[in-house]
């Protein structure tokens, strides 16, 4: 039996974390076995690449580096992580997946999509989500968010690059409308919650008592 595989997208500071947060302590609750896993990250492998590009010394990367380091650990994370689990039947919850390569790598940084998309299909064995979480917000808000953070390479690019990012999760979000679920960032995050977790628990055929 085929496991269940939901992923969680959003620009930085949409409260992505939180949400996933709250869904794994609910399913928790309900004894409802899961793997959580991130991108870039996952395996040791995986883990490597993401210091190397998430580390705000290193930014002299060209955006076709960032591209194929990104394919490279996803590659690695899907069939080392990913694809093991939803064979032997589990639900595997995502912290970003390919999507955010189209928005970063493809909107933001103007690179080839046609090309993003065929490497998409080889770096993850051409593998797509159940169903992805969406939490939108305007840029200024998510910036708000973050400013306290130690930024990392990414989030330390400009409001318009962001906007980009937005723009094209949205665009992506209505050209996949049977997998996509697009959440108010700036609800209360326990009615987020509620939303993501009803649609969870309906995927997975469960009762939301």
């Amino acid at each position: 039996m085929k496991g269940k595989f939901i992923t969680f997208e959003g620009i930085e500071g949409s409260g992505k974390s939180t949400q996933v947060k709250l869904l794994t302590l609910a399913l928790e609750e309900r004894g409802i076995p899961f793997l959580l896993t991130r991108e870039p990250g996952g395996p040791p492998i995986s883990e490597e690449i993401r210091h190397i590009l998430l580390n705000s010394a290193n930014h002299a990367m060209l955006p076709e580096t960032e591209l194929l380091l990104y394919c490279a650990s996803r590659a690695q994370h899907t069939g080392e992580t990913i694809l093991p689990a939803l064979e032997n039947g589990n639900l595997v919850i995502c912290d970003r997946y390919f999507d955010s390569t189209i928005a970063y790598q493809g909107a933001a940084r103007e690179l080839d999509m046609d090309f993003i998309t065929e490497l998409t299909k080889f770096a993850t064995y051409d593998t797509t989500p159940d169903r992805t979480f969406l939490i939108d917000l305007p840029v200024s808000a998510g910036f708000a968010r973050i400013k306290e953070r130690n930024l990392d390479r990414l989030e330390l690019e400009s409001r318009d690059f962001h906007e980009k990012v937005r723009l094209q999760y949205l665009s992506i979000a209505n050209n996949s409308r049977l997998r996509y679920v697009v959440l108010n960032g700036l609800d209360l995050p326990q009615k987020i919650h509620a939303r993501i977790l009803a649609s969870v628990l309906d995927l997975l055929g469960e009762t939301n008592d």
